[in-house]
């Protein structure tokens, strides 16, 4: 969390609009009530960024009345009311998923961003496909993604690694560092100005932690070795906001095991801009991109202009959002059955060719 002393910038108050606080929010408030900004959440309590520096309070229960929102989430900007915070203000982004396990609820990672870091190490096995997954979901959040590999000093040829990213990575850039020897250290800077909020997002093992160590210039948190299996260890514990010396604000995040799509089709085809102008060049509105005459994908991977890889990563998470719009969606649902039973039908209505 935050000191004291550094959110004030040394002056005892930090302005509003050094916690990432836009004016409009203004009209949203309640009466006789003050904005905080939500720097953790704990079973009980709340950490909260004010003008007048932190404060723990208590969450009331109107933070939970509305199930779309899910509760506070590090981030939000809540009215408070002496020691209870009584209303979530409405969200401009979100990075959002599916929880895990077998359900359809969906939790907010991180509020109100500017930035999605999507982190993941130059060292280690091929990384397109899950940098591939984040990004959709970053794009969905409202926020713009950045991609930044870490461990730039455990890699034998950092702009080959970082072109093959850049490659899939379409409209995003994608910034190669090393917490160790501050290599590319500027350039993340760079893109966080003072005022903005920034989540770092990507599996365990990665750097996260040992890169806001090094945005920070302090230890947020401490960081431990990877696992003698090569998988990561989650070092940040709970999702945390942190104000930089730059002035940019800092969302850390524990490790992700898995990183389940929420109502993303639109961050799907953002991410996979490339496959979805292809696919709207087909012949066939429903072309399947299997065997159908006039394929625009299908003669894309055959002259090579598109990786059968990326082409799969595509489907899978097309298809991955489509069953969590099913599972969230009734009218979604009643459709996709309406649609299947019309499919139905016409194959059993037409004439059986003799052979």
């Amino acid at each position: 969390m935050t000191p004291r002393g550094e959110a004030a910038h040394h002056s005892g108050v930090t302005p509003l609009a050094a916690l990432g606080w836009r004016p409009e929010l203004a009209a949203r408030l309640p009466a006789g009530t003050v904005p905080a900004r939500v720097a953790r959440v704990d079973r009980s309590r709340l950490a909260v960024l004010t003008e007048d520096g932190e404060r723990r309070v208590h969450p009331g229960a109107g933070l939970y009345a509305d199930p779309e929102l899910g509760g506070p989430a590090v981030g939000d900007w809540v009215a408070l009311r002496d020691e209870l915070a009584v209303a979530v203000l409405p969200r401009r982004s979100a990075f959002t998923r599916t929880v895990a396990g077998r359900t359809s609820a969906a939790q907010v990672v991180a509020a109100n961003l500017d930035v999605v870091l999507v982190v993941d190490a130059l060292s280690g096995p091929s990384r397109l496909r899950r940098v591939e997954r984040y990004l959709a979901v970053a794009w969905s959040s409202g926020a713009t993604p950045v991609v930044v590999l870490t461990k730039a000093d455990l890699c034998d040829d950092v702009g080959a690694a970082v072109a093959e990213v850049a490659e899939d990575a379409l409209g995003v850039d994608v910034l190669a560092v090393s917490a160790v020897t501050g290599e590319g250290l500027d350039a993340v800077r760079a893109v966080l100005a003072p005022g903005c909020t920034a989540a770092m997002v990507g599996p365990s093992g990665v750097g996260k932690t040992s890169l806001a160590n090094a945005l920070a210039g302090r230890e947020l948190a401490a960081t431990r070795e990877i696992r003698e299996d090569g998988r990561g260890r989650h070092t940040t514990t709970a999702r945390e906001l942190h104000l930089l010396p730059g002035g940019a604000l800092l969302v850390d995040t524990p490790g992700m095991r898995e990183l389940a799509l929420y109502d993303d089709a639109d961050g799907v085809a953002a991410a996979f801009s490339d496959v979805t102008a292809l696919a709207d060049g087909c012949r066939f509105r429903d072309c399947a991109h299997r065997t159908e005459p006039g394929c625009a994908v299908a003669a894309a991977i055959d002259d090579g202009r598109l990786d059968p890889a990326r082409f799969a990563g595509w489907r899978k998470l097309q298809a991955e959002a489509h069953r969590q719009l099913l599972r969230v969606d009734a009218r979604a649902r009643a459709e996709e059955h309406a649609r299947v039973r019309a499919l139905h039908r016409s194959r059993r209505d037409q004439p059986i060719r003799p052979r």
